[in-house]
């Protein structure tokens, strides 16, 4: 019996049919994009608007009055007209009923006087009751009770990946909505040593600064504070201060008005794989001490340069940017146990904590003095020229002795990451005075391991993994020798 050809398309079309619906039974169901809109109507009551402004010193080119015009028309004449006091625009919210508000330090910095609009269009004046210019947060006082208030959340809870809401005033547009997922927790950021900042790609522009970072649960865990951009607007990058870092400061800010960070007297840096293969570590983790401020707690407990701090109060530290954030949280006054590892051990220390100084900069100026020439044998590192250090510039760096760098050729020196202008001042953790030290004691340098190797660069120590590569006549004696 022969099969019509409507019959053998018609019994594809329910093969295929009944395939795919096995498929779909088969597959998980999609999850659905979550609903932000209770979260957005609930949580937009306590988020205000903020405008900040600062009346100008004098009136512009007031100084440039010729003196012919000043005897007929008063000091009082101007060519220009009076400039506009200075503006600032940003977002806030509050978190007690009785009118606290928080804030970003940049958004009211410098400002006489400040006006909060809450969501109901009122407009009242505040207070600024105190700002850390390190954390960027500002405490505000508005007049009132009852007011509508955000819930303070636990980001330590928050994992990456996790949908979060942004509310804030971008470009003035009040009362903005935008939504997105954690990139990443703990950043650090240059020039942000105190603040493990949340990632996020939420969209964050201009007017957004100092609004809330909401879960979905309607809990305030981040505020937005900056935005990673090469035209300005938004490109994916925007980073919240965490609220509890915040509520920390908010609690001090309420009582002195100022804020009190721990502070530990070092400068450090990562650890390179090389550099753990110098210092014997078992991976390349910790934070590396270059160099142990005189007169600072640090100093105090025993620090030393090259140290390698691997734990502070029984927290692992990876990368080097996690101390400052450690240190900076905890109690001043108190003492902590602070793990380090020195020649190849492991030791503990009592380390106290202190204020942080209102300066903390230990910058100096670039070595710009000239020293005596001095033309050792360094063309095993791939050193061409290097000469001592002058007494300016040993007063400048506030340093005891050194070695500049003035030329550098292809070899284990730049391959460590040496500059022209670098200023050496140890090698195997012993001091370098003088250039002719210098190149006495790169002779004994083993080959195919990593030595630490001191640097002072434009005013601020490093320290640099340097490796000589093992000469071929140098391989064939160790085999020869071996066979023997």
């Amino acid at each position: 019996m022969r099969s019509l050809p409507g019959s053998v398309a018609l019994r594809t079309f329910l093969v295929q049919l009944l395939a795919l619906v096995l498929l779909a039974t088969t597959l998980p169901a999609r999850a659905e994009l979550p609903d932000f809109t209770p979260l957005a109507e609930n949580a937009g009551k306590a988020v205000v608007n903020i405008s900040a402004s600062a009346k100008s010193s004098k009136r512009a080119g007031q100084q440039d009055v010729p003196e012919i015009f000043r005897r007929f028309f008063g000091d009082d004449f101007n060519f220009a007209p009076s400039p506009q006091d200075k503006q600032s625009f940003g977002s806030g919210f509050i978190i007690s009923a009785d009118g606290y508000v928080l804030t970003n330090n940049h958004v009211v910095q410098g400002a006489d006087k400040v006006t909060v609009r809450l969501s109901d269009r009122r407009e009242l004046d505040a207070e600024v009751i105190g700002t850390d210019e390190r954390s960027d947060v500002a405490l505000l006082k508005i007049e009132g009770k009852d007011l509508p208030v955000l819930k303070i959340g636990n980001p330590d809870q928050l994992k990456v990946g996790e949908w979060v809401l942004a509310i804030g005033s971008p470009f003035g547009f009040e009362y903005s909505v935008t939504s997105g997922i954690v990139s990443a927790k703990a950043r650090a950021l240059p020039n942000e040593s105190y603040v493990p900042f949340i990632q996020t790609d939420v969209a964050i522009n201009p007017g957004n600064s100092g609004g809330p970072l909401l879960n979905m649960k309607g809990e305030v865990i981040g505020i937005n504070s900056q935005i990673y951009s090469r035209s300005g607007g938004f490109m994916g990058l925007s980073f919240a201060i965490p609220i509890d870092v915040a509520m920390e400061s908010v609690e001090q800010l309420k009582t002195s008005g100022h804020v009190a960070r721990g502070y530990l007297g070092v400068v450090i840096q990562d650890i390179s794989r090389d550099l753990a293969d110098a210092y014997g570590l078992p991976r390349p983790a910790g934070a590396l001490i270059a160099k142990v401020l005189p007169g600072s707690p640090a100093e105090k407990a025993g620090l030393k340069e090259g140290d390698v701090i691997t734990q502070f109060s029984g927290r692992d530290i990876n990368l080097s940017s996690e101390l400052p954030q450690m240190v900076g949280r905890a109690k001043v006054g108190q003492s902590y146990p602070l793990t380090v590892y020195r020649d190849g051990k492991a030791k503990t220390l009592n380390f106290a904590v202190a204020a942080l100084p209102d300066d903390d900069s230990d910058g100096a100026p670039t070595p710009a003095g000239k020293g005596k020439a001095a033309k050792p044998d360094l063309s095993r590192l791939g050193i061409n020229s290097i000469r001592d250090l002058s007494a300016e510039e040993k007063a400048a760096l506030k340093i005891d002795g050194g070695a500049v760098i003035m030329q550098l050729a292809e070899g284990a020196a730049a391959d460590a990451g040496l500059r022209a202008g670098d200023v050496v001042i140890s090698l195997q953790g012993k001091a370098v005075a003088t250039a002719k030290q210098f190149a006495d004691m790169a002779k004994d340098l083993p080959t195919a391991k990593a030595v630490p190797l001191g640097v002072n660069r434009r005013g601020q120590p490093l320290i640099l993994a340097l490796k000589l590569a093992a000469a071929p006549d140098a391989d064939k004696a160790d085999k020869a020798e071996k066979k023997k």
